[in-house]
């Protein structure tokens, strides 16, 4: 009954709409309504509080770990260290709560670092919005919008609006598609980051060269924001951390904690947790704890209640990345019609083009895969968008990684269509408070409105309302876009390094540089490269290690850099000195940086693709006579003693015959990229596998296949030397 009177005051009071009572406890579909006043007022109202946290020194997380274990109890714990997670800890943390935050794997793990990599308020919502009168729907965008602005002010060297281009291939779609994306100007309102704009059959080719000219009538351009997804929610970790929030990864919880209060009602009151680096266990108190785990949201909530129905339904959305070549530099495209109705983004990133996503449905899994056939439906839908001239190549695929996407049913539904438009709060019996749903977008109001419903729910005492909205997050106060040029002076990096430190470490770019060591070249002076053509330097893995808790050569690849969701190929050959560096700075011994090189193989394997490039090689040989007498010929120029298999020693004589000098290290590179059973040489079977895999364009830029041809050439004479023919 005290609940109940406590959510009808809510109710009055305007925080809370749409609560719904269900059996296991309260749902809260939440909408602030005069949410952005009252954040602008207490933005004001915390200048100086939130400065004063900004030169706070971070703790290790040794130190962070000796916290939990040693506070006698917090007012808030939370599960899950994605977008969401983090986004609760700030906001609890901004209340002045004393608050805990535990992740089994590492920040951003998970669906967070796996997203579009889009800010977007969600045009396709406006669009339902306005095709079925739905208001519920326009006040979704509403909101988005309003935390789209927010991120790109919160987090500018992390995030940039980015033009988008809607093709139009008949002429009824142009006043359609017109009206559609100015409304979506209309509502953004103030915050609109730039004006769409019609372009014309020319003016669109010459913006996006590469798209498909046949029955082109022009192309509708709109903004919404892009960013670095898994630095983001770093950032956002970082600054809950530096605020005085203790932040835990690679930590487990087991199960949780129930006591009966003084009606003898059990309540959920902390947990066991264990920290995976160590093994060791031990208990956490706290007067609530909010599962903000996304996909696992049902595990946990089965710890507080075992009957607990369930709420999510996991879907598995796959992305690829592409070379450069395939997009503009700062022009992205949207697909809203595929053949099966799904829409596909085709974006540039990090230098890059990234296309997806599907939408598939899923069984829950710690390694979420990505399949051929997904990654076969998206390069067909990018192929009917391309023109014809481009030819799509499946080898061209440097990466492909799957999220699940945690869509979320109202527990309180009679069936099981019933998936929430935007994200819920399901509070249990025992008072497990649990945020499931939403997006990346409005991580920030999400966990708002967590906190809003554990403050009545837990009777929590908050020193003030939530200071979230407008708080920038870690490597914001001193940035600005020119602050790489320093960089560049003051250290001496390149310029493209000296960007992306600056772009992903904002004001903290400095540390990093302060880490980066000689190279011994008149230029740069400071920055060793972990791979070529990536402007990755070895300070950056020292930083991950000292001051962004870095645990694993994963966290390093994956999530610190985003090397791995880039090139898995350049990824694994990074990966010796990326995790020598990490075991010098954490004392691993020699059989452990082995495991971790092994581990980190199969994520790149298992998680970013690289398995299907693998299996690419197995692919049926199908060639004629002549032309499997041509390669069997190549083979045996590389087999010169006739063993049946090649090795690194034949490919440095191979070169050598060629005028070609290469290092060992490259040497054995250039053999691993072919070496599909990974046992050190080449048979005579892989080659040839490997050379079908090429003519069909399944792999690609193979620098084997490449010196072959360059040596094939120089053994042709010229005509000027053979009697000039007749």
């Amino acid at each position: 009954m005290v609940l109940k009177a406590r959510l009808r005051k809510l109710l009055v009071g305007g925080t809370l709409v749409g609560v719904t009572a269900i059996t296991t406890g309260y749902i809260f579909s939440s909408r602030n309504k005069d949410r952005i006043s009252k954040s602008r007022q207490a933005h004001v109202i915390s200048a100086d509080f939130r400065s004063s946290h900004q030169s706070s020194p971070l703790p290790t997380r040794d130190q962070q770990i000796q916290s939990l274990q040693s506070t006698h109890e917090y007012d808030v714990l939370v599960i899950g260290g994605g977008a969401t997670g983090c986004g609760v800890a700030l906001d609890a943390v901004s209340r002045g709560l004393r608050t805990a935050l535990v992740e089994k794997f590492d920040f951003s793990s998970g669906t967070s670092s796996r997203s579009t990599k889009l800010i977007h308020g969600g045009v396709r919502y406006l669009q339902k919005a306005i095709m079925g009168f739905d208001y519920e729907q326009y006040k979704l965008v509403r909101e988005a919008l309003h935390e789209r602005a927010n991120l790109l002010e919160i987090a500018p060297h992390l995030s940039y609006p980015l033009p988008i281009m809607l093709p139009v291939y008949k002429l009824w779609q142009v006043p359609y598609y017109w009206a559609g994306i100015k409304m979506y100007d209309f509502v953004a309102g103030t915050q609109n980051l730039r004006s769409s704009y019609f372009l014309s059959k020319s003016r669109a080719l010459e913006q996006f060269p590469m798209l498909k000219k046949d029955k082109l009538v022009g192309a509708i351009v709109y903004y919404d924001g892009q960013h670095n997804d898994a630095r983001m929610n770093i950032a956002i970790a970082l600054t809950a951390a530096r605020m005085g929030a203790t932040i835990a990864n690679h930590t487990e919880v087991l199960r949780l904690i129930k006591i009966k209060n003084g009606d003898g009602e059990e309540e959920v009151k902390g947990a066991v947790l264990r920290d995976r680096v160590t093994g060791k266990e031990y208990s956490v108190l706290a007067k609530c704890v909010i599962n903000a785990t996304g996909p696992y949201t049902d595990l946990i909530r089965e710890m507080a209640d075992p009957e607990a129905k369930k709420i999510c339904l996991p879907s598995s959305g796959v992305h690829i990345i592409l070379p450069e070549y395939y997009s503009p530099t700062s022009m992205g495209l949207l697909d809203p019609s595929t053949s099966d109705g799904r829409v596909i983004f085709f974006l540039p990133w990090q230098n890059l083009t990234i296309a997806g996503t599907t939408d598939n449905a899923c069984e829950l899994t710690d390694y979420p895969t990505p399949t051929e056939k997904e990654i076969q439906f998206i390069l067909k839908e990018v192929k009917d968008y391309l023109s014809k001239d481009i030819m799509v190549r499946r080898g061209d695929v440097l990466a492909a990684w799957s999220g699940i996407r945690p869509l979320v049913l109202n527990p309180a539904a009679n069936d099981t269509q019933s998936v929430a438009r935007n994200h819920i709060i399901d509070v249990s019996p025992n008072k497990l408070v649990t945020i499931a749903g939403g997006k990346w977008t409005t991580y920030r109001s999400m966990a708002k409105d967590t906190m809003d419903a554990a403050v009545q729910v837990c009777n929590l005492e908050p020193r003030n309302d939530s200071l979230t909205d407008g708080l920038l997050l870690e490597g914001a106060h001193g940035w600005t876009p020119t602050s790489f040029i320093r960089l560049v002076q003051d250290f001496g990096l390149e310029n493209e390094v000296a960007e992306h430190l600056s772009n992903t470490y904002g004001d903290k770019a400095v540390e990093v540089a302060r880490l980066a060591v000689l190279t011994g070249k008149r230029w740069p002076v400071v920055g060793k490269r972990l791979a070529q053509d990536f402007p990755y330097i070895e300070a950056e893995v020292v930083y991950a290690v000292r001051k962004e808790y870095a645990q694993t050569a994963i966290d390093v690849i994956a999530r610190r850099t985003r090397l791995a969701f880039l090139n898995v190929q350049a990824t694994e050959e990074a990966l010796p000195r990326i995790t020598e560096i990490i075991g010098q700075e954490l004392g691993w011994s020699k059989a452990r940086k082995q495991e971790e090189m092994a581990l980190a193989r199969q994520f790149l394997n298992r998680e970013m693709g690289y398995n299907c490039r693998t299996s690419l090689m197995k692919i049926p040989i199908n060639f004629s006579d002549a032309e499997a007498e041509k390669y069997k010929k190549r083979f045996r120029s590389l087999d010169s003693d006739g063993k049946g298999f090649i090795t690194p020693n034949d490919l440095r004589k191979f070169l050598e015959s060629a005028g070609e000098q290469l290092e060992e290290d490259a040497l054995r590179s250039m053999l691993n990229e072919v070496d599909a059973n990974k046992n050190g040489k080449l048979e005579e079977d892989e080659f040839l596998q490997l050379m079908s895999a090429i003519k069909t364009g399944a792999i690609a830029n193979i620098r084997l296949e490449t010196a072959i041809s360059k040596w094939e050439q120089k053994k042709q004479i010229p005509t000027d030397r053979s009697g000039g023919g007749v």
